[in-house]
């Protein structure tokens, strides 16, 4: 019972993770279904399933990192602007909901002034990679929803 306890947590912190990115929140949301189908001695969740949450796992660690790239790529941003997003992003989670939602934007639009743009190519490559980002978190929560969905459908049926 104390597994599936630890199991249910893992889940539930690896869902927040999702959205909170200091949390490695698919990876999360993976181990604890390991755990659980473990603890249930592989009884309802086997290879298969396990396997296909897997690719899953990967798919949405896939999609974070290609959003990000993709959002600052097609409005021309640099590495600075992606570095930038990322420690935004890392400072605004001491900020709450505001500092996650400005975070990314003001972090990319400072990487690209420090590579010396003008300020109307930072603010349009701060808004591309925060929209990258921000899709990138919505494709990340909907494969985690999926997994969550695959693992109970095994559950039920079996």
């Amino acid at each position: 019972m104390l597994y599936f306890m630890i199991s249910g947590a893992m889940i539930l912190a690896g869902i927040a993770g999702t959205v909170v990115p200091v949390l490695p929140g698919v990876p999360l949301v993976f181990a604890g279904m390991l755990l659980a189908a473990w603890a249930d001695h592989f009884q309802h969740i086997g290879a298969l399933t396990l396997t296909i949450l897997g690719v899953l796992c990967v798919l949405a660690l896939s999609i974070d990192f290609a959003a990000g790239l993709l959002g600052a790529k097609r409005v021309g941003a640099s590495t600075r602007a992606l570095w930038g997003a990322s420690l935004g992003t890392l400072t605004g989670l001491f900020f709450g909901l505001p500092g996650l939602l400005l975070g990314p934007f003001l972090g990319a639009l400072l990487g690209e002034l420090s590579a010396g743009r003008e300020l109307a190519h930072a603010a349009r490559a701060g808004i591309g990679t925060w929209l990258g980002l921000a899709f990138g978190t919505l494709a990340k929560i909907a494969v985690c929803f999926t997994m969550l969905g695959v693992f109970a459908l095994r559950l039920l049926i079996g």
